[in-house]
């Protein structure tokens, strides 16, 4: 056996002293080591970023995750940040990667992250490991890894490599860690299996295990039909919105059927974030590298590039030119929950209506530093809902944050020059939103309040709409 027995059985008391690296403290990362910290082990945490190591030594946590400050304090003891990667590999048992793969312009990711761990991690390490991949990779990225470790390890030591994709949600992502519906583990020895197991014996939780390439598939797949799921119920609204059915009643009765079930079939202004956009347009560009066309997957990603403009189409139905007017946009996260703006439907539409003239203020709990950042003046930042609708001529909700679906509905009416609200997520009743007489328009449901000028089903076509796709 080798100078390692990293893969040996152990009692409870010896596996929470298992030698525990992770690369990244991104969303990923970061929760991934505390959840590990909180079941007993201790977790060094390597990043590049001297800045967020700075920030996390001082006790501040660089993302907005909700639990995972409170989580990280109570295992400080245990968790260690550092940018000395060359001291953390030397004698690390267990490395997981949980580094960023951000997209290319032709859909596929990037990989220079993670090939610059594995380079790292062959030329320190000086004991057997095991290597966890938990970044999102192509498929055939962890065998491909495997070989890179195997030929070009600096000392003699053997490196088992494991699929680990992570499952995680930003805004639930403590609780999806801890109480993840299962564990993917894509293998190729007996050992490695053995280790991850033990590795994540305190959580309890099932296990998938399969070879590499499935487990990268699993992520892949995992993700993208939610996609195809979210694209779905966005078409089926804009079809009850020309028909007259309401989609909230359509969402609930389709809903119950368990083949179906009610997640994610809430129509709005689609998806957005660091994994559902990126991971279909990395599926789509990984088939047509083999020749093949993933038909639904384009649809998914068409669909979904059109939805974000129908906040903007829907308010220019009723107030024609955008120029000079006030518009109060509520919302820039992707979702509640977190401060993360990729692909957020709310950033494009606010580049939008500032080429258009407007003038825009935002409000969001959480992500306001993000967008002053992205827009600097062009933009105003609101720390209220009512200084970001008072005086404006429409109201544009992005975010179903718990302050927008608690808002007094009256006070759109009593702050606004004009009471137009366009809700993207279908936060309040159309007969509510009536009575408090407002001019409401939602996604998938009839509007309310009649219309200040052109009808609000009149067809408008946007930049979005022409160049279609990706």
């Amino acid at each position: 056996m080798s100078t390692s027995d990293y893969g040996r059985k152990r009692s409870i008391k010896v596996w929470k002293t298992m030698n525990i690296v992770i690369a990244g403290t991104g969303y990923v990362g970061l929760v991934t080591a505390a959840c590990l910290a909180d079941k007993g082990y201790s977790v060094t945490c390597v990043d590049v970023n001297a800045e967020k190591i700075r920030l996390l030594n001082d006790g501040a946590i660089p993302i907005y995750e909700p639990g995972l400050e409170p989580l990280i304090e109570r295992n400080r003891a245990r968790l260690r940040f550092a940018t000395d990667d060359k001291e953390a590999y030397r004698e690390a048992e267990v490395i997981m990667i949980a580094v960023g793969t951000p997209p290319l312009p032709d859909g596929s990711v990037r990989l220079d992250d993670v090939w610059e761990v594995l380079r790292r991690i062959a030329l320190t390490a000086e004991r057997d490991c095991l290597v966890a991949i938990k970044s999102t990779v192509p498929v055939g990225t962890g065998d491909e890894a495997a070989r890179f470790l195997a030929e070009h390890a600096r000392h003699r030591v053997r490196f088992d490599v494991v699929s680990n994709p992570e499952f995680l949600s930003q805004g639930t992502a403590v609780r999806d860690t801890l109480q993840a519906p299962r564990i993917v583990l894509g293998v190729d020895s007996d050992r490695a299996e053995r280790v991850m197991k033990e590795l994540y014996a305190p959580f309890a939780l099932p296990y998938v295990v399969t070879d590499r390439k499935s487990a990268e598939m699993i992520k892949y797949a995992a993700n993208v039909f939610l996609a195809l799921k979210i694209s779905y119920i966005n078409e089926i609204a804009n079809v009850c919105e020309l028909t007259g059915a309401d989609i909230e009643a359509v969402a609930e009765g389709i809903g119950m059927d368990p083949r179906i079930g009610r997640r994610f079939l809430r129509a709005g202004v689609g998806y957005g974030g660091s994994c559902l956009p990126k991971d279909a347009n990395a599926l789509y560009a990984l088939a047509a590298s083999y020749g093949y066309s993933l038909k639904t997957v384009w649809a998914a990603i068409d669909v979904n590039e059109k939805q974000k403009w129908k906040l903007i189409d829907k308010a220019r139905s009723h107030i024609g030119d955008f120029r000079n007017q006030t518009v109060a946009v509520l919302g820039a996260a992707f979702k509640p929950g977190t401060d993360d703006v990729r692909e957020s439907p709310a950033l494009a539409n606010i580049e939008r209506l500032i080429a258009e003239g407007a003038n825009v203020r935002v409000w969001d709990p959480a992500a306001l530093g993000h967008v002053s950042r992205r827009f600097g003046d062009a933009v105003v930042c609101c720390q209220t809902i009512e200084n970001a609708i008072r005086n404006a001529d429409v109201c544009l909700i992005f975010t179903e944050w718990p302050a927008v679906l608690q808002f007094d509905l009256g006070r759109y009416k009593a702050l606004m020059n004009t009471p137009l609200v366009v809700d993207g997520r279908n936060c309040y009743d159309v007969q509510q939103a009536a009575a408090a007489g407002l001019i409401y328009e939602s996604i998938g449901r009839p509007p309310a309040g009649g219309a200040l000028g052109v009808s609000s089903h009149a067809p408008v076509t946007t930049q979005g709409e022409t160049e279609g796709g990706r």
